[in-house]
């Protein structure tokens, strides 16, 4: 699998995220990078943008090597690097392509600019196999107010026949506890979610999505595999990690065994 997305040098959101997600669940895990960020779990002190012609050749470096069964993109902060991705993904005939439309950080920081949004719509939408926005995501791509469940079916339909792809979108503290909607197929299927009471969610988003694309990537269908992500950050939320003075990470290796994990003694 395949994961286009910015580097988070606290390692709890982004790239490295992705990867230990991939890892976890049982995937392969490779990585073209469209930033990199100096951040913690306060927030984002600085980007510096890949430049397109490199991410260009990370890119086709995979998929001219190893094809991806799935492809994972999160963090892209300019249209630049957004009509990059898109141009090589048709051209490399990409597959199963999750689109996790990241434009805040749970810190509240900024990640993509504006400019950016609308080349996201054009260019890489509609390529998507499903995109995976929160509720003000939503809210920005659709341009409608979210303020119910009713809202989340009409404003999920809405982007599903715009692009005609699938669409998992995140309910959250605003309208719910944890219960997600996936909207495909011209049908709305809810998935519920227990309220887990763990403040430290920072890389939720990513690792929901690389989760997907892991499932998606060993051949699980588009339900089942969003079913087995949302269990699997249930649990690696469940598993209270607790670091830094901020939103803290997961702990995406909560199930991991063997004598190569343990622990000193």
């Amino acid at each position: 699998m395949l994961t286009i997305a910015g580097s988070d040098s606290s390692g709890g959101a982004g790239i490295q995220a992705d990867i230990k997600t991939m890892t976890m669940n049982g995937v392969y895990a490779m990585s073209a990078i469209t930033a990199l960020t100096a951040q913690n779990t306060l927030g984002v002190r600085t980007i510096e943008e890949t430049t397109p012609e490199f991410l260009k050749e990370q890119i086709d470096a995979i998929f001219d090597d190893i094809y991806p069964d799935s492809v994972k993109i999160g963090m892209v902060a300019s249209g630049e690097l957004i009509k990059v991705i898109s141009e090589r993904l048709i051209f490399h005939k990409a597959k199963n392509i999750i689109v996790d439309p990241v434009m805040v950080a749970t810190s509240g920081s900024e990640l993509m600019k504006k400019d950016a949004i609308k080349t996201l719509c054009k260019e890489l939408l509609p390529l998507a196999t499903l995109i995976t926005p929160n509720i003000p995501e939503a809210e920005v791509l659709s341009q409608t107010s979210i303020k119910s469940e009713a809202d989340m079916q009409s404003v999920a339909k809405l982007l599903g026949e715009k692009y005609g792809i699938a669409v998992l979108l995140k309910g959250g503290h605003r309208i719910n506890d944890a219960n997600d909607l996936l909207y495909t197929d011209g049908k709305c299927h809810w998935f519920c979610g227990k309220r887990i009471d763990n403040p430290n969610t920072h890389g939720t988003g990513c690792t929901l999505s690389s989760a997907i694309a892991s499932n998606l990537a060993k051949g699980f269908g588009l339900s089942e595999a969003v079913g087995r992500a949302k269990e699997y950050i249930s649990e690696a939320l469940s598993a209270n990690l607790n670091l830094g003075k901020g939103s803290g990470p997961l702990m995406h290796n909560f199930n991991l065994k063997g004598k190569f994990a343990e622990e000193f003694k």
